[in-house]
């Protein structure tokens, strides 16, 4: 049996019926949750797990576990983590900001140690440090639709973006396959693409042109602080503004492990198109 954590999320949502096609026993977890979120046979666990784990299962093969960004800023890494400590695995969505941000309050120190906390807990552990996700583009939907337009910073500043649904088959393959113990994997797209871009994108999929406003910085940290923790903005501006070197390469894992190419933003625009029309 696999345990799923920020079973509704982007990730976590795919991961799930990945998992169920695989023919694998699954329990979904998040904080609101019920049978009607999941696929058929799965089981449902709503649970806070910076408050409470009395509803997880005491022994599963395998734990994937999702760190949000309050959880992530408030949470203890070692009570977080105790309720897994008698798996068989866990595969952690850490970030690349470990390695690249390791400064940070948020992407480099708190992720940090909720890794220490997942190698002190005795059981054996997979890191996945993806960059930014593909899916950051669900913000514009609004603006889009309503008018045609997407506003971001740094307009002409290239990161290699990573599908969400590439992170969940890698973690799926993470969880189920052998070989992967202490292993850390970087996962990003297969190409470096500006948000600029991104929108001509989104216009493309949809069939309708979309101008592209560039915001200043704090414009945009103003906008993202209604969303997210202001210590995690900070750092995801500077990200976006002024990447490091290896926050703009392109990283072989997740071909490495899937046997094929990551997805492109193009690809995940036209998945998504419905969203933004």
């Amino acid at each position: 049996m696999i345990v799923v954590t920020g079973a509704t999320g982007n990730v976590g949502r795919t991961l799930v019926r990945m998992l169920i096609e695989e023919g694998q026993e699954v329990t979904a977890v998040a904080r609101r949750i019920t049978e009607a979120d999941v696929p058929p046979g799965v089981r449902p666990v709503a649970a806070d797990l910076s408050r409470s784990s009395a509803d997880l299962p005491t022994e599963a093969d395998a734990v994937f576990l999702l760190v949000g960004g309050d959880l992530m800023m408030a949470g203890d890494p070692t009570q977080v983590v105790a309720p897994f400590a008698n798996y068989g695995r866990i595969v952690l969505l850490s970030s690349q900001g470990v390695a690249t941000r390791p400064d940070s309050p948020s992407h480099g120190q708190a992720l940090a140690a909720f890794e220490q906390a997942v190698m002190a807990s005795g059981t054996d552990w997979t890191f996945l440090r993806p960059g930014g996700f593909a899916s950051n583009a669900f913000a514009w939907v609004p603006s889009v639709r309503a008018s045609r337009t997407i506003a971001a910073p740094f307009g002409d500043v290239g990161l290699p973006v990573v599908d969400p649904g590439d992170i969940a088959a890698v973690a799926a393959a993470t969880l189920t396959q052998a070989g992967h113990e202490k292993a850390i994997y970087d996962l990003t797209g297969p190409v470096l693409t500006t948000p600029r871009q991104r929108a001509a994108a989104i216009g493309a999929a949809i069939g309708e042109p979309v101008t592209f406003r560039e915001q200043t910085r704090e414009e945009a940290h103003a906008q993202m602080s209604t969303f997210m923790p202001a210590q995690v903005a900070e750092t995801t501006l500077d990200i976006l503004g002024t990447p490091t070197v290896r926050e703009q390469q392109i990283s072989p894992d997740v071909e490495k492990i899937l046997g094929r190419a990551p997805v492109t933003f193009a690809d995940w625009a036209n998945r998504n198109l419905e969203a933004f029309r």
